[in-house]
């Protein structure tokens, strides 16, 4: 039956909608300004440190062998002549309009160039991230179930392991063992060299670019070189989430409540996945979150033993090239990243999570 509304009731309802989108909206702008502030800090940050690292950005653009004119001219073009505070100002109403400047290794906007590697950084810590979850998850939840047994103990060795193993070592180990011996999967890069070019740039992801143009011939081929490294970046991300995630159902586990199901018969499998588990996820989607960051980040050593043509690959060459800008570009988008995928977790949290709204 249809309940119609009375004026009284449409204007009392009227009447509340006006503070609730108030409340709304002064919580947006507090995201919104919280979110400009650290991006303003981080801006900051990255100014300093291309002014205080012992590089000369004048020279690496004209050389050791300039003359002093040159060099002065160049050095007034770039404006390093003026007050700190005005070249700060530039900086930012640069990166706001999207200018990071050119890189001097490529010759390209860094913009550009980040634009061009990053997918691949993107594609492979997603995979990463993937793994990590769907066997770091259930891993520490068996771990926690299985509390002193050796299965526990196994689980833990695991975690321990992608603590202390060295990413270059694994990544050398693998590519010797299941590309050199067994060949099982593809080597360095992200194609082989024939195929190479052949997939038209949609998305700059190239699993997804191959499967988009019909190209098998390329899908397989990306699948195969992708798979190494992914696992890799797996294996530390679930060895950080199931150690989390153990530690999260250990302390639900003895609580009051687990116990009662338990003295009514509750079967087990519904005590730890719908009781224990289910008030740990809230905690788990900042873990996951960090975790994928941390990969975005992370993933340098990586993708040098790969030659991945990632942001962190990127990032290695314009350090050896001493390309200020493109470091600082690249440091820049990592920190945005991490930025946005806190502010994407927090907001999670609070779907999830009802007594975080308040």
């Amino acid at each position: 039956m249809t309940q119609t509304l009375t004026p009284g009731d449409q204007t009392a309802a009227l009447r509340d909608a006006g503070p609730r989108l108030a409340r709304g909206l002064l919580a947006a702008g507090g995201v919104l300004l919280t979110v400009a502030l650290t991006f303003l800090g981080l801006l900051a940050i990255t100014f300093v440190i291309g002014r205080v690292v012992p590089i000369d950005p004048v020279l690496a653009v004209v050389g050791d062998r300039a003359s002093r004119e040159t060099y002065d001219a160049v050095r007034l073009a770039m404006g390093l002549d003026d007050p700190l505070l005005v070249q700060f100002a530039r900086y930012v109403g640069a990166v706001v309009q999207g200018d990071l400047g050119q890189s001097v290794a490529t010759g390209r906007a860094v913009a550009s160039d980040l634009a061009r590697v990053f997918p691949a950084t993107l594609e492979m810590a997603t995979i990463g991230i993937l793994i990590g979850v769907v066997v770091g998850v259930p891993m520490g939840v068996l771990a926690a179930a299985r509390q002193g047994t050796w299965v526990d103990q196994v689980i833990r060795v695991v975690g321990l392991a992608g603590y202390a193993i060295p990413a270059f070592w694994l990544g050398l180990v693998g590519l010797v063992l299941f590309y050199a011996k067994l060949r099982w999967v593809g080597g360095p890069g992200r194609i082989d060299l024939f195929l190479d070019g052949m997939v038209p740039v949609r998305t700059g992801l190239l699993l997804v670019d191959s499967l988009i143009a019909g190209n098998w011939a390329a899908l397989r081929s990306a699948a195969s070189h992708i798979v190494l490294p992914a696992t890799i970046l797996g294996f530390f991300s679930l060895a950080y989430i199931a150690r989390m995630t153990r530690s999260f159902m250990l302390e639900q586990l003895g609580q009051e409540y687990i116990t009662t199901a338990r003295v009514k018969g509750v079967p087990e499998r519904v005590v730890i996945w719908r009781h224990a588990f289910r008030p740990i996820r809230v905690q788990l989607v900042t873990v996951i979150g960090l975790s994928y960051a941390g990969l975005l980040e992370g993933s340098v050593m990586i993708e040098t033993v790969f030659s991945w043509p990632g942001i962190g690959n990127y990032l290695t060459t314009a350090l050896l090239n001493a390309d200020m800008n493109a470091v600082l570009g690249a440091t820049l988008v990592i920190g945005a990243v991490f930025i946005g995928i806190n502010k994407g977790s927090d907001l999670l949290y609070r779907l999830l999570d009802p007594r975080a709204r308040t």
